[in-house]
Parts: structure tokens; sequence; C-alpha cells
């Protein structure tokens, strides 16, 4: 059962955004986010997205397993789950009725992992908004019109920072709009300064 949760769906939506969370969490983790979001751009469909798989921990959802992961085969089981969140984009977009130039792609962890390895398939968002996320393997293009930004807790202990860095490094690279703010001394989260940073990174 999709237990995604609509925040916010104005009578026309001139922009859609579309929150993922991190693995072993839910949809509901990101509400508070996805709340600050829609009151900030009133003119958004915003939604937080529940993952498509249970978690293979017996808590919360997963786009893919963890469980044993290497840099080996992260790539792998990231093509694997890629039709599902490809899937889960295209309805809503075609709920809101905005096309991928009104969409933003707004992950947490692995919900931005996904988010971010999405840009390397497929033309399915103008805007990737990174939270203590990392591609699987450095980017590859850098589509025409895709704006990137990264906001990375320095102390995160989960996906070092220095990955957001060296993402932006190959995206500017290769030609494209990528930046990325680092919080001191946060780990593995959100707090306050980085949702502000999200806000600002929605443009």
């Amino acid at each position: 059962m999709d237990a995604s949760i609509v925040v916010a769906r104005p009578q026309a939506p001139r922009e859609l955004v579309l929150l993922f969370h991190g693995v072993g969490s839910s949809a509901a983790n990101l509400v508070p986010l996805a709340q600050l979001i829609a009151r900030q751009r009133p003119q958004a469909m915003v939604v937080s997205v529940d993952a498509a798989n249970p978690s293979s921990f017996g808590a919360g959802r997963e786009w893919f397993s963890v469980a044993g992961v290497t840099e080996t085969n992260r790539p792998a089981r990231i093509a694997a789950a890629m039709p599902q969140f490809e899937s889960a984009i295209r309805k809503w977009q075609a709920e809101a009725g905005v096309g991928p130039a009104g969409t933003s792609l707004v992950g947490f962890s692995q919900g931005a992992i996904m988010s971010l390895e999405s840009s390397q398939v497929a033309d399915l968002a103008h805007r990737v908004v990174s939270i203590s996320g990392r591609f699987a393997q450095p980017p590859r293009r850098a589509p025409a019109g895709v704006v990137f930004r990264f906001v990375h807790g320095e102390n995160d202990p989960v996906i070092e920072a220095r990955f957001s860095a060296e993402a932006v490094q190959t995206l500017q690279a290769l030609g494209g709009d990528a930046s990325a703010h680092f919080v001191p001394r946060l780990g593995h989260g959100i707090d306050e300064r980085a949702a502000q940073l999200v806000l600002e990174s929605l443009g």
C-alpha cells in the first residue's frame, strides 16, 4: 500500500516537490520538512513519497536493500530499483499535471541517492536537492537545465560529506549547475540549519 503523504495540493499546481526519505524510515519522517517547503511555495504540490519496499531490517521502507551493500554492488541494486522510483515520480507528475520542468526532487540519504542517480538515466526533474546523500558512482552526465544542490552535515558518519564535494566538482566539470552547503557539527540528519538550506536550494 502506498503510504505517501500529500502535504499540499493547490488547485492548479505550478510546480511539484517530491521528498524521498532514508532507508528504514517512512514518508511521515519528512512531513515537517515538506510542510516548511509548502509554506514557502504556495503554488507547489508537495508530497512526501513512501519508498516502494518494506525495509530488510524490519522497520520502515526502502528502495533497495543495504544489507551487505558495498561500493561494488550498490549500482546494480539502484539500477534494479530505478523503474519503481521513476514510476513513482511519473505518477505524481500525472496527478499534479506538472512535467519534469516543474518538478524538484528532495532526497535524504537513500532518497538522495535515488534522486541523484535518476538524473543519470532519465530526465525526470529540473532540480535535485540531496541531503546527506551521494551518487553511487561518479556522475556521468550533467543534464542541461538540471540544477543540483547538496546539503550535508560536516560530521556525517554514514555518508561522508566528501561525497557531496566530489559530486559538485564532477558535475561542474561536466558543465552542470551544482553547488554544496556543509553544515558544521551536523551528523547524518536534518536540523533547522539544514532545513533552511534546503529551502534556499529550491530557489
